[in-house]
């Protein structure tokens, strides 16, 4: 099977890419700037046209959150316009598209977990361009998958786990917010996920689901654990203080609820990705190893 994965530096595109090289029969092609650049729609049509590959899975994508509120257009046209013509031209050739998506596409006001089937009501240009994306994706491709996911990190890029990781070595405590909750997702399981649907007959059940780690927590515990996982590895850590979100403004709001409830993946797929402490030491690990 040939699989064409939009980006190529990405947490998730890496993660892809890793993962598949360990899979027999899978082929990943990973495509990036300037092959194809998301905001030129024609590059889009020229490569994947070019490669012809079984499916496609849609992971590069406009995530500066804050930037986006000054951006909007340039996060208008890679998360709605580029996501559209990625689903689209993979529907030329009769092939189904994947398609990453994110918990922003919720107010995050909820008292619970999120599922599929919940009022979709974002609260930023980065979360309304991706819920404009997941409609153009639908609208234009029958043959769909998107996965929306939460607090992604990895061995790879720049991410929450990486950051703490740096600054428990500059300085003894570090602030953190307490009052935002959600799933911590290693873009490892991630990739896993997305390769078995990949390869799975389900993958015909085009919809929305959610895929994120086992657990929730918020990011001052999420810090933490982090610091928990290095100092048994022999690396830094640093004492945690929890603050509010008022305390730590932002240009867009982030969202106090991020949890998404992952039981329609799992029911589908027969998935369920690791406790997310598990993940998360198993990325300190590696982390720690690169230095």
């Amino acid at each position: 099977m040939k699989i064409l994965v939009t980006g190529t530096h990405g947490q998730l595109a890496t993660s892809l890419a890793e993962a598949a090289a360990a899979m027999p029969g899978i082929d990943l092609v990973a495509a990036g700037r300037p092959a194809i650049d998301l905001s030129d729609p024609a590059s889009i049509q020229r490569e994947i046209l070019a490669v012809r590959p079984d499916l496609v899975v849609s992971a590069a994508a406009y995530t500066a959150v804050d930037r986006a509120e000054d951006e909007q257009d340039l996060a208008y046209a890679v998360n709605v316009i580029g996501a559209a013509a990625v689903a689209e031209t993979a529907a030329t050739l009769r092939i189904p598209v994947i398609h990453i998506s994110t918990d922003y596409v919720f107010s995050g006001d909820a008292a619970r977990p999120y599922s599929e089937d919940d009022d979709t009501e974002p609260k930023t240009v980065y979360g309304y361009t991706k819920l404009r994306g997941e409609h153009a994706v639908a609208s234009v491709n029958p043959r769909h998958i998107i996965l929306r996911t939460s607090w992604v990190y990895s061995p790879f890029g720049a991410n929450f786990v990486k950051t703490m990781l740096r600054l428990a070595g500059e300085r003894p405590a570090i602030s953190v917010v307490a009052d935002q909750w959600g799933n911590p997702t290693s873009a490892l399981d991630l990739a896993e996920a997305i390769l078995l649907v990949a390869t799975h007959p389900a993958r015909e059940r085009s919809g929305i689901y959610h895929v994120a780690g086992s657990g929730d927590t918020n990011w001052a515990n999420f810090a933490r654990a982090i610091f928990a996982s290095s100092a048994a590895a022999g690396g830094p850590c640093a004492e945690v203080h929890d603050i509010a979100s008022a305390e730590y403004p932002t240009r867009a709001r982030r969202p106090l609820n991020s949890r998404l409830c992952c039981g329609k993946f799992e029911r589908t797929f027969g998935w369920r990705a690791p406790p997310w402490q598990e993940s998360t030491a198993a990325v300190v690990r590696r982390v720690l190893q690169q230095d």
